[in-house]
């Protein structure tokens, strides 16, 4: 048993403490409170962390391991469909590249203090390195198909492929269907009832209203996207637009429950977010990527005000130039200055945890959680914890708890 002593706190679950009490016992949270006062700072009972404040690993609900070769490579566009195609024309890279920047991207992943991600793919490739990782994982296996021959079929052999209702090695796999532009209503639909029928509360994901060109698309079928599905030999010439909102989209597919996490939103009105919130869908903003493909800042404080469940992801590589959840969190209060810190933290730990069916185990410091808690270094003079959290964080003044003895 391990018992920490470090100027703050943060239990995600309740008020920062200060002069706080962190206990640990075989990777498990056994107790967190408050340093007795009569106890002496030389005291050895504790492992004294000084300046710094202990709290959950936090939780990067939204990333494209699999792009990590494209780091450098894509540069910022004016448009998403723009940066789709620029993405699309640059898959080159031998496999060895391709996994040794999967597995450097990892290791970046947990230097920023990510203890738990949620990472999109579409060859299943970031499955194995993952599990081999001091991290957990829910891959998605991303599913594509706007003009699919056999769309029960596709969802069938997707679902079959994975093991929605078990953990291996840390990593959990589910499924994902990319986007209302490149997945057909049928395929869609045809997904939800493979997953209903054989883990209906496993998490699934989609990108949503990520720009205003999906606006246009899913009103009257025209506009940059089906532009570019006609490049690509994707159309589906008998598709008709469904004329709603890119909610209503979903709504009416079947993917409006509490198992669904939409990502980005950008472009979803008030009506949208407060019907998203109600059916108790998550929302993963991704501030960085959303500014670097042209998609434009997401409305932060309209999420809020919303009520919806909001986590925080970095997006790939090919997208934002790194992976680190606090320089999220910066670009956050810099779009939202009003929005509390503490908000912030919570979309960045509980909020993912919650989104990826696992917070029984991450986003908050509580007895009988999983002991993956980070330390941060703090400058003696901070007095608003939550505050200095929000406005950008380094690797090099991350620690990991489990490593310091």
């Amino acid at each position: 048993m391990r018992r920490y002593r470090a100027a703050w706190a943060l239990p995600i679950a309740a008020p920062p403490i200060k002069n706080a009490s962190v206990t640990l016992d075989r990777g498990r949270i056994v107790s967190i409170g408050q340093v007795p006062s009569n106890t002496s700072t030389a005291s050895k009972d504790y492992i004294d962390l000084g300046s710094a404040v202990v709290l959950p690993g936090l939780v990067n609900a939204h990333t494209h391991l699999e792009f990590s070769f494209l780091g450098g490579r894509i540069a910022p566009t004016e448009s998403m469909p723009e940066w789709v195609d620029e993405v699309l024309s640059s898959k080159l890279g031998t496999d060895i590249e391709k996994r040794n920047a999967i597995e450097s991207s990892i290791v970046e992943l947990r230097r920023h203090g990510t203890a738990l991600v949620g990472d999109i793919s579409n060859t299943l490739a970031t499955v194995e390195p993952l599990k081999r990782a001091p991290l957990s994982a829910v891959v998605f296996h991303e599913l594509l198909g706007f003009n699919s021959s056999d769309p029960d079929a596709q969802a069938r052999s997707a679902v079959e492929a994975t093991d929605l209702s078990s953990e291996v090695e840390g990593v959990r796999v589910s499924v994902a269907a990319h986007a209302p532009y490149s997945v057909s209503p049928t395929l869609f639909e045809a997904l939800r009832r493979e997953l209903s029928a054989k883990c209906p509360m496993a998490p699934i994901t989609v990108h949503l209203a990520e720009s205003a060109e999906e606006l246009v698309f899913l009103d009257d079928g025209g506009g940059p996207w089906r532009q570019l599905l006609e490049r690509r030999g994707a159309w589906n010439p008998s598709w008709e637009p469904p004329r709603c909102s890119p909610a209503e989209f979903l709504k009416r597919v079947g993917w409006h429950d509490p198992s669904v996490i939409v990502v980005h939103g950008v472009h979803l009105s008030v009506e949208d977010l407060l019907g998203l919130s109600e059916s108790g869908v998550t929302l993963v903003t991704c501030p960085r990527s959303n500014v670097w493909t042209g998609a434009g800042p997401p409305p932060i404080k309209r999420f809020i005000e919303s009520g919806i469940s909001l986590a925080v992801g970095t997006d790939s590589l090919a997208s934002a130039p790194d992976l680190n959840l606090f320089a999220e969190l910066a670009r956050l209060r810099e779009i939202s200055p009003d929005v509390p810190a503490s908000s912030l933290l919570m979309s960045a730990t509980i909020g993912g945890a919650r989104a990826l069916r696992w917070e029984d185990e991450f986003g908050t410091i509580e007895p009988g959680k999983s002991a993956d808690l980070i330390t941060v270094a703090l400058p003696e003079t901070v007095r608003d914890v939550e505050e200095y959290l929000v406005c950008g964080v380094g690797a090099s003044d991350i620690t990991w708890l489990e490593d310091v003895s």
